[in-house]
């Protein structure tokens, strides 16, 4: 099993986190689901996740994570399947963390696992399909000794 992922740092501070720990968080979510593949993580400022997610979601306001899936067709065949982008800010993360009252390395982890979960076909839409998401969020965030996120009431993902 091979897995590439491409940590791109757009953003004013340095990561919290040695680049290392984040490409585990990310590769763990992989493992359960594919034998290869290639992903990018982008760290970026408010403005640039505020922008992205009012040209794709129509939501003006800055967010935690965004996934974009890859466009390249199944039928193209690679060594490392390039399955998309997932963008995480920083800052909201360090601020949910505080309003959440949890670890920062919990909440990054569960954040940066959720995304590469949805680049793997999870989502949170429908009852069901968030239930089985969040199960696998647990069960990722178990491997490295974190709570389980969601024992309170909001789990504040959008």
């Amino acid at each position: 099993m091979t897995y590439h992922v491409d940590v791109q740092v757009a953003c004013e501070k340095p990561l919290p986190f040695a680049e290392e720990t984040v490409i585990s968080w990310a590769q763990s979510a992989l493992l359960t689901h594919k034998p290869s593949a290639e992903i990018t993580l982008r760290f970026v400022d408010v403005g640039e996740i505020q922008e992205l997610n009012n040209s794709y979601r129509k939501k003006n306001k800055p967010t935690n994570v965004l996934a974009f899936p890859s466009a390249i067709p199944e039928h193209i065949e690679l060594d490392f399947p390039f399955l998309g982008d997932v963008i995480v800010c920083p800052q909201v993360l360090d601020e949910e963390s505080r309003e959440q009252e949890k670890s920062l390395e919990s909440h990054w982890a569960h954040i940066i696992i959720h995304g590469v979960l949805h680049l793997l076909g999870y989502d949170h839409i429908e009852a069901k399909d968030e239930q089985q998401m969040q199960q696998q969020e647990i069960q990722l965030l178990e491997q490295f000794g974190f709570p389980n996120p969601y024992n309170e009431e909001d789990d504040h993902l959008e």
